[in-house]
């Protein structure tokens, strides 16, 4: 299999399929908006995005199958399978806001082998696939090279409806904001670790997430030099609901912020009595 041919086919579709979304924005109002939980939203923008998007994978790759946001398919491929969101950032897409993405990665036998990151309004496209560099619009980009905390500029997600991890994650926002340059939350997962494959962004992350919230993006901060973990300093980032990624530099710095957070009560319970 032709990782590179596959790579630009996947470009090209995702490019018609950004397309159609840009389109929509002018077509979309109230009406179409459906509430699926709490703050969460789909639009028929996402449904038929990612019904684009399935039909099209299915044919660069047949016999694929899908992990997918909005289920348009649940075939599970025997080798192969995309993971595919076809708008993170719908809460931005419906507010007028700038700042979504269609993100897509493929796996094979649980390798993530290519991720894809567009915005479909600034037309960037962040890629990568294995034995490849990172790219963007077909130059090449690297995570930055930032060597102090104090230095850095992070990224994260708010809680949005999952907030049994309310108290750890404020206190860590509290940190981050003063012992570094600044927080930002734009709200896209996806475009986040972009940003932080690209250098524009040192650090990010958040918990209560989904595979296709991260899978892409994450693949392609590791193709561009960068290091990921989930909240316990393991790979399970992908479809552990967790991520810390990060230039190398700041690594270990960064991750014990958030593990001294996050894992505290952890720790104090093993102390207490019976």
């Amino acid at each position: 299999m032709e990782l590179k041919v596959i790579c630009k086919q996947v470009i090209e579709l995702s490019k018609k399929v950004g397309l159609y979304i840009e389109e929509q924005k002018k077509l979309l109002s109230t009406e179409h908006i459906v509430t699926k939980g709490i703050n969460d939203y789909v639009t028929y923008v996402d449904e038929m995005s990612e019904q684009k998007l399935v039909e099209g994978l299915s044919k660069i790759i047949p016999d694929s199958g899908f992990i997918a946001e909005e289920k348009t398919s649940e075939t599970k491929g025997e080798k192969f399978n995309w993971i595919i969101d076809p708008l993170d950032g719908t809460v931005n897409y419906i507010h007028g806001l700038n700042h979504s993405a269609l993100s897509i990665a493929l796996t094979d036998d649980d390798e993530i082998v290519l991720g894809l990151v567009y915005n479909p309004t600034s037309k960037e496209c962040f890629y990568s696939y294995k034995g490849a560099k990172a790219y963007k619009n077909g130059r090449e980009i690297k995570v930055s090279e930032t060597k102090y905390l104090k230095d850095s500029l992070i990224a994260t997600g708010l809680p949005f409806s999952n907030y049994s991890r309310l108290e750890p994650f404020m206190k860590s926002l509290e940190i981050f904001m003063k012992k570094t340059r600044g927080v930002r939350r734009f709200g896209s997962a996806a475009l986040d670790l972009a940003y932080v494959a690209c250098g524009r962004f040192d650090a990010f992350y958040e918990y209560n997430l989904n595979p296709w919230d991260v899978a892409a993006g994450a693949f392609i901060v590791q193709q561009a030099g960068g290091k990921l973990c989930d909240f316990n300093k393991t790979d399970n980032y992908i479809f552990g609901a967790e991520i810390v990624a990060t230039t190398p530099a700041i690594f270990d710095e960064f991750f014990n912020e958030i593990n001294g957070q996050f894992n505290k009560r952890k720790f104090l319970s093993y102390f207490k009595k019976p």
